[in-house]
Order: C-alpha cells, then structure tokens, then sequence
C-alpha cells in the first residue's frame, strides 16, 4: 500500500519546501495536496511553480490533489459558497466546478495522479436530482481531467447522496469506468462502518482517506487514537483488487510542530 500523507495536517500555514521537506522525512512515498487557497493558492502560477520545483528536486509524488470544498482564502469563513456541484441552483454548480477545474490546472505543473472530489455538502439527500447532477458534474470534470493526466476519485461522505450504494449507481449508471473510489475511513466509521463500506466499494477504490475517530464527530484523529479497527481495515485495503494508496488527512490542529508529524506519520505508517 502506497504510503501517502495530505497537506490538510498543515492547513493553518502556507504550504512551502520547508513542510514538504517534513512529510518527506516520515517516509511518506507521495502527498495529497489540500487545494485551500490560504493553504495553497492553485490561482497563483508563481506559488505553484515554487511547488513544482521542489517535487523536480525530490523523490516524494505529487500523488493526488484534494479538490477545494470553499473558493476564498478563509474557508467560508465571512460566507464564501460551499464549492457544491450538485447544488440545487445551476449558477452554484456551474461555480463549483470552475472552481474544480482551477485546482486541476495545477497538473500543468505538478503531475498528479488522481482528483479527490466531493458530491455535495454533509447532509445532502439522495434523489433523481441529485443523481442527474453528480453524472452531469463528473462528466464535465472527467473531460476537463484526461488531457491533463488525472483521474477522478470520489469520496464518501456523512451524507444520503454518497452512500456506498449510491456512489456505485452514480458511477455505473454514468458509465465511468475509469473514475474511481476514494475511501474516507472516517467517515464510514461514523456511518455504515468502515469494513461494510470497504466491502461494497472494494472494486472501486483507488485511494483511501486513513483517520480515526471516536465515533461521534469527524475528528480527523492519528490511526489509533480512534476506535476504529485498523487490523481489518488494513487487511481489507491490502485485498482491494486495486490495493488502494493510504492517504493520512490528519487535522490540522495537529500540525502546528511538523516534528511531531513527522514522528507521527512515521509511526502511523509502520502499519500500512
């Protein structure tokens, strides 16, 4: 299993060399960029190249790109939109996926593998609508994609619309074979559980979101200071037909001492 760690633990800082010079450090063989513009501005060519530059210079992948969830430079903070592309309204889902479409111009200049992306908001509920408006999302974002090399994975998330049933029928309904899964384990345990989910999205995955938490709040914790069973969890990723990368997103109250990360990542990774 390829051991990749997010950006998101620092997502309080302005991701430079420096930081990414720690997550290498932790044995890390790739990262998943968190596209948050005051994390990483995708907008701004110069601050990519910076970016760029360094992976030239470095044996850590550029693996995958985490698609941005607000377009300002405050998470929403002073009420920027939720980047939705199922959204109710045309106007907000023609945004959000020119917002999407921004982050991936990043691969102009650093080589990614995969686009996470998120179908809607938390809560969100499943109907035709919705249904209508993921397959018109994604094959938007999919012709947008495969010029520039990346593939698009979709995650599951603590709403109606991307439970693994339903995730599946956007995909096989849509034909898109060639657009994949990525597993938010912390999400399915505070769901259907983590191995149901792995079990009914097994063909599918490409990429696994690995935290932990306690059950009742999506508290993106280092594996094991959880509940979740990571022995089976492990063992059901490592016989995925596709053994799918995993990705630690560890929250970024966790990120102020990128030595402790380090030590932490490292750690976290003896068991993958």
């Amino acid at each position: 299993m390829l051991k990749v760690i997010s950006s998101h633990v620092f997502l309080r800082n302005r991701l430079h060399p420096g930081l990414l010079d720690s997550l290498q450090k932790s044995g890390a063989q790739g990262v998943e960029l968190y596209a948050a513009k005051q994390h990483i501005d995708y907008t701004n060519r110069s601050e990519i190249r910076e970016l760029a530059n360094w992976f030239g210079s470095n044996s850590l992948e550029p693996f995958s790109v985490h698609a941005p969830l607000f377009p300002d430079f405050e998470m929403g903070r002073a009420g920027a939109p939720y980047v939705n592309v199922i959204h109710p309204e045309k106007s907000r889902r023609i945004d959000a996926m020119d917002e999407m479409k921004r982050a991936l111009e990043v691969a102009e200049q650093i080589p990614f593998r995969f686009m996470v992306v998120h179908l809607g908001e938390r809560g969100d509920a499943w109907s035709p609508r919705a249904l209508e408006f993921s397959m018109t999302a994604l094959e938007h974002l999919r012709a947008f994609a495969n010029p520039l090399g990346v593939k698009l994975l979709v995650e599951n998330l603590q709403s109606d619309v991307t439970t693994p049933g339903h995730l599946l029928e956007i995909l096989n309904t849509g034909h898109f074979d060639d657009i994949g899964v990525c597993l938010d384990t912390g999400h399915a345990h505070l769901g259907d559980g983590v191995s149901s989910t792995l079990t009914e999205l097994k063909d599918r995955l490409r990429s696994s979101h690995i935290h932990d938490n306690m059950g009742d709040r999506d508290t993106h914790l280092w594996p094991g200071d959880g509940t979740i069973r990571w022995d089976e969890v492990y063992e059901g990723l490592k016989l995925a037909p596709h053994v799918p990368a995993g990705v630690l997103e560890i929250h970024y109250s966790f990120g102020e001492n990128p030595d402790y990360v380090t030590e932490r990542a490292a750690k976290a990774f003896e068991s993958f």
